[in-house]
């Protein structure tokens, strides 16, 4: 284990130091590829205040008028309730759909369907109907959690063993007995990790999200920062996007482990 955590320490340090020597030495354009301490500079510059202009009294604070830690909250918050909601009627639905075989093969290919959309295919289409608040944003990282979360949740109950269920009311325990020592335990590795996959696609989906109206955001920040040709806080936010993201998988994953113990 202490290799492994070596291994992925140095590794890091090496993706550094080469991107480092690419960009001091390439003399590759700033616009195109910033240098790790730009990027570095853009993300302190973007959590503190300095003057707005030389020699001028007036105080900017952040960038977009928000500090980076402001947009990733409100990023956070989006894909808490987006998510919250895509794990919540995912668990129900796919639990209601390994009960009935007929019904499960109805929805089946439009699971299959909402699964395959990039979500920059319908973000137009929720504007027009929801508009360009947090609303649309909300709807739309649902809509890229809530097949995953379905499809392991109905994966999972499908996969727990008849021997069980037939074990447990031989020794006389009662439905909901059988549902809450057997059936739940037996499926949820699966539904962990049909939410770890839509957790993921959640952070895939946050630019696309917030593209429109979305400052406060992260992934409105590295959106406007890209049109706006600052390469080195796009990267810098899409950085932060991949570790937030990371830290929520190693969260799941602790869980994961727990709950299988």
């Amino acid at each position: 284990m202490r290799f492994i955590r070596l291994l992925q320490v140095g590794t890091l340090f090496g993706v550094l130091l080469l991107w480092w020597v690419v960009t001091t030495f390439a003399k590759i354009d700033p616009v195109i590829l910033p240098g790790p301490g730009a990027v570095l500079r853009q993300l302190v510059d973007s959590n503190i205040c300095r003057p707005a202009g030389k020699g001028s009294a007036r105080m900017q604070c952040g960038v977009q008028g928000y500090f980076l830690w402001q947009h990733l909250l409100a990023t956070v918050q989006r894909i808490a309730v987006g998510l919250g909601a895509g794990v919540i009627l995912g668990v129900l639905l796919g639990w209601l759909l390994s009960m009935n075989s007929v019904v499960r093969a109805v929805v089946d290919p439009y699971l299959g369907f909402l699964r395959a959309l990039p979500p920059l295919g319908y973000i137009g289409l929720l504007i027009v109907w929801f508009g360009i608040g947090d609303v649309s944003k909300v709807v739309l990282l649902f809509l890229a959690t809530f097949p995953a979360v379905t499809v392991g949740t109905m994966t999972g109950f499908a996969r727990v063993k008849a021997d069980w269920v037939r074990a447990a009311e031989t020794w006389g325990a009662t439905r909901a007995q059988i549902f809450r020592r057997v059936q739940v335990p037996g499926a949820l590795p699966e539904i962990l990790t049909g939410i770890r996959i839509a957790s993921g696609l959640a952070w895939s989906a946050i630019v696309a999200a917030e593209m429109n109206n979305g400052i406060p955001g992260i992934g409105g920040l590295a959106y406007i920062s890209g049109t706006q040709l600052n390469t080195a806080l796009t990267i810098g936010s899409i950085i932060v996007i991949g570790l937030t993201a990371l830290a929520f998988d190693l969260f799941i994953q602790i869980f994961q482990r727990k709950a299988s113990v």
